[in-house]
């Protein structure tokens, strides 16, 4: 399982004009090969009367699977650089469709394949991308004499304060990166005197927006 890796925000799309053609990127998280091919499927429901609906995806932990197709644009214009953007800003788990209403004027294979590396770049940007961090939960349960100690802490660090449970003790729930569990451990020790007693609780991705 990855630590971490960067995959797209939402789903969205985005249209630009060029020479006339309109060109209109649209993506999805995917995150196996038919869920891609259904989005896919889906955009080329909706543009059936598009001059070209070209695609291009990448899925898995170590990119395994990965597919980009011309929709008859001349060979190698249009789905292989849509993919080599992924490839470029390394997102996992996207799909990429992109819409051409063709508008009169040829472009070139150079033309072409500028026209679809822009179209998914900023259809990309316009969704916004997002670091998917495998953290660990962190309990840290203590007397109320040290609750305001410990709150401003941990507010002041890298680390994220989900919730604060206030019973018969304070327990803080705290997430930390994977893999940090026994720095947090240390610094929490060193905080209370040994003091407070530190669990470890479920693992789950969050996502960071960048």
């Amino acid at each position: 399982m990855l630590t971490k890796y960067f995959t797209i925000k939402q789903e969205g799309s985005h249209e630009i004009v060029i020479q006339k053609s309109r060109f209109i990127g649209y993506v999805k998280r995917t995150e196996t090969e038919e869920e891609a091919q259904a989005f896919i499927q889906q955009i080329k429901k909706k543009h059936h009367d598009a001059t070209h609906n070209c695609s291009a995806y990448m899925i898995g932990e170590r990119n395994q699977i990965q597919k980009a197709h011309d929709d008859g644009e001349p060979s190698g214009t249009a789905g292989v650089p849509m993919l080599e953007v992924l490839k470029k800003k390394d997102l996992k788990d996207t799909t990429v469709v992109v819409t051409r209403y063709f508008g009169g004027i040829k472009l070139g294979a150079g033309g072409l394949i500028r026209a679809y590396s822009n179209s998914t770049s900023e259809a990309i940007d316009h969704v916004g991308v997002v670091k998917r961090q495998l953290m660990k939960q962190m309990k840290v349960t203590a007397d109320y004499t040290l609750l305001g100690k410990l709150e401003n802490q941990l507010r002041s660090s890298d680390y994220l304060l989900e919730t604060i449970d206030y019973l018969d003790k304070v327990t803080f729930h705290v997430y930390v990166e994977s893999g940090e569990e026994e720095a947090f451990t240390d610094w929490m020790v060193n905080l209370t005197s040994d003091q407070a007693d530190i669990a470890e609780g479920d693992e789950t991705y969050m996502e960071i927006e960048i």
